[in-house]
């Protein structure tokens, strides 16, 4: 019965010593008992893997083993188990971490061989990882860099990370994985790293994503083969886009304040922020935050200590009546953005009479009442109408009572023209904001009765009794407050008295109404300045010719042809009728039947006797041969009739006989026989009938 017992009993206190050996192994030193569960290896697709264990060499003497576990996460405990040769092994129990670190006085040999594996307890079940053979002491797993001392920058439009190697841990492999907001990782390799003292990688820029980058390295031996684990990711370094988005704004002034003041004010619309990935949002560092900024100008007074300064975004500013240029912009890790800026211009407004100018031979004097024994004064000139040229500029130390300044032409200006002269008071010349305008006027250097005279003066007619009077500008018209306006003179030769025409500073030219055509004139214009009339132009003479208009021009030549016409016809009329009373018209005998001879007297003399009541002489007697002729086709015969002249008598005799001949020749006495269609021709000349014609 006693060995029976102890039989049953040596099972039991088997475990019990396993149990209390386990529990003296409960140290972090490796234990060298069996672990307190039997062998048993599951075929199970889950549990430990990827089992890696090496030294960690910021840690000096400490090493790791971690590994990756699939499976149910309660009540799992992992058991490390490390054997060396002879079967010499041991074990660490981690419970659900799946990290261990233990040092080389732990009791796992580190210079020598050592077999590693996992094994996962959970639910009365054993799970067990791979085995891996290694020297503890030759793996060495790197650090990854610090976000702190990786410095992000472009190069040839990619992206460079860079930092500084870590003490004796050269030669290493480098990658790198990124994300935007949305999107998976994307792992890439950083190349050799050629540099002894920094490591480097170029990736991709994104022109409107932000990135997230991490980083890890691992030991390369100069054979390029690969001894020791990759490190941990490094914490993430957040890379901006490469541009950001534009803003915009709006600028608005007031206008200068009885102080010499006035304030301007900025209205900044900034753009949306870009989304962040997981890792930027819980800490996006330094590199990608967007910062806003305002950058104030003084263009006014160069010659101050600091006329420019910026700020982090700043919307209202308490100015000075100067030219200021505003700028808003952003900026990131990579510079500033895409700018906004504002070009406040000075204000026009003028005070002369508070600023007392005195030209003399040794130069101009200015003076002004001073303020407060702590000014500053800064004097400007800059030329009027020469846009945002570098004006000139005189610092003066704090003066008390009244403040006098002068200068030579040669220091300030060098040539004749308009001048704009600004006086600038402040207690902090070294803060552009602090300033304020105390007085500003516009002063002409040089004669400027002289340069205001009209030059290139004209007249052209305007109008039946009025000219217009044109001159050019001369430069005193760009000069504000210098020309007060313009005078023009006229009168006619021969006149001691003379009108004069007031004219604006901005006209050149006037109407001159009133005038008499045919009438010489006399025109001349003169400038009126700040400081008196200037001199008279060149005279100019016209006159105003007197012209009828073209409808009476017209009416008079129509006149004058109707009235031609009148008396073309008139004319013609008159003459006709006066032809017919002086010149009648003779008789014609073939159209009377009072004379007809006879058609067997083919030629007969006719003998006329001489009037006895003639007092002259009668001519010898002479035969009258009257010829007939009759055109009969192809050539007619000839027959003729003689009549002799015998006796002229007197008139009165004549007609009585000529009515006893009438008489006669009424009772059938012909005197000339006709011959039909016949012509008679008298004297040798021949008139032809025309059909329908009696003679």
């Amino acid at each position: 019965m006693g060995w029976l017992e102890i039989r049953l009993a040596l099972p039991i206190l088997l475990v019990l010593a396993r149990r209390q050996s386990a529990g003296a192994c409960g140290t972090s030193r490796c234990c060298f008992q069996d672990p307190p569960y039997l062998d048993t290896d599951s075929v199970s697709a889950l549990g430990p893997r990827n089992l890696s264990c090496y030294r960690i060499f910021s840690a000096g003497a400490s090493y790791e083993c971690s590994w990756q576990y699939e499976g149910p996460s309660i009540g799992v405990s992992h058991f490390l188990r490390c054997c060396v040769s002879h079967g010499r092994c041991c074990h660490f129990a981690v419970g659900s971490a799946t990290t261990l670190q233990f040092s080389d006085q732990d009791g796992v040999p580190v210079l020598r061989n050592v077999t590693f594996w996992v094994e996962s307890r959970v639910r009365n079940t054993t799970e067990t990882s791979p085995r891996i053979s290694l020297q503890l002491y030759n793996l060495v797993k790197y650090d990854p860099p610090p976000r702190s001392h990786v410095q992000v920058s472009r190069q040839a439009g990619q992206l460079l990370l860079q930092w500084k190697i870590p003490d004796d841990q050269d030669g290493a492999e480098v990658q790198f994985q990124r994300r935007t907001a949305g999107s998976p990782w994307k792992l890439g390799h950083c190349g050799p790293q050629d540099d002894a003292s920094f490591e480097s990688c170029l990736g991709p820029l994104e022109k409107d994503a932000v990135q997230e980058f991490q980083l890890r390295r691992r030991r390369q031996l100069s054979s390029q083969a690969p001894e020791g684990p990759w490190s941990h990711w490094s914490d993430s370094v957040c890379v901006p886009a490469e541009i950001l988005p534009p803003l915009k704004m709006n600028c608005s002034v007031e206008l200068l304040r009885p102080n010499g003041r006035r304030w301007l004010t900025l209205q900044v619309q900034k753009p949306p922020q870009l989304p962040l990935t997981e890792g930027c949002l819980r800490d996006p560092g330094d590199t990608a935050e967007v910062t806003y900024h305002t950058s104030l100008h003084m263009l006014a007074c160069p010659c101050q200590a600091k006329a420019t300064k910026t700020w982090f975004l700043k919307e209202r500013f308490n100015l000075s009546g100067a030219a200021y240029n505003v700028t808003v912009f952003p900026k990131n890790h990579f510079g500033p953005g895409l700018s906004h800026s504002c070009l406040i211009p000075a204000e026009d407004h003028t005070d002369p009479g508070a600023l007392n100018i005195s030209v003399g031979a040794q130069g101009t004097t200015m003076h002004w009442a001073g303020q407060d024994q702590a000014t500053t004064y800064c004097i400007e000139t800059q030329p009027h109408g020469h846009g945002r040229s570098r004006p000139t500029c005189n610092l003066m130390a704090p003066v008390a009572g009244t403040v006098t300044h002068s200068w030579s032409p040669s220091e300030a200006m060098d040539q004749e023209g308009c001048y704009r002269l600004t006086i600038f008071a402040t207690s902090h010349p070294e803060k552009p904001t602090s300033w304020s305008t105390v007085l500003s006027t516009y002063h002409f250097w040089g004669n400027a009765l002289e340069a205001g005279t009209p030059e290139h003066v004209t007249v052209k007619k305007h109008g039946a009794d009025s000219v217009l009077v044109h001159w050019a500008e001369s430069v005193l018209s760009s000069c504000p407050g210098i020309l007060k306006g313009h005078t023009v003179s006229y009168w006619h030769e021969g006149s001691s008295q003379a009108t004069e025409h007031a004219v604006n500073a901005t006209e050149t030219q006037a109407i001159l109404h009133g005038l008499w055509p045919g009438v010489n004139y006399i025109v001349r214009v003169r400038a009126d300045t700040a400081v008196g009339p200037g001199p008279w132009s060149e005279r100019k003479k016209f006159i105003i010719e007197v012209q009828v208009s073209v409808l009476s021009i017209l009416l008079a030549s129509l006149g004058s042809f109707v009235s031609v016409l009148i008396l073309g016809v008139l004319g013609y009329f008159s003459l006709n009728r006066a032809v017919r009373c002086l010149c009648p018209p003779l008789p014609t005998p073939y159209a009377s039947t009072a004379v007809a001879f006879p058609s067997s007297q083919g030629k007969q003399v006719w003998q006329w006797t001489e009037p006895v009541s003639f007092p002259e002489e009668a001519s010898p007697q002479e035969d009258v041969v009257v010829e007939t002729f009759w055109d009969k086709g192809e050539g007619a015969g000839l027959d003729t009739w003689t009549l002799e002249l015998t006796k002229i008598i007197p008139e009165d005799q004549a007609k009585a006989r000529g009515s006893s001949k009438q008489d006669s020749l009424a009772e059938g006495h012909p005197l000339l026989l006709t011959r039909p269609n016949a012509s008679p021709r008298l004297g040798g000349l021949s008139t032809p009938k025309l059909d329908g014609q009696e003679y």
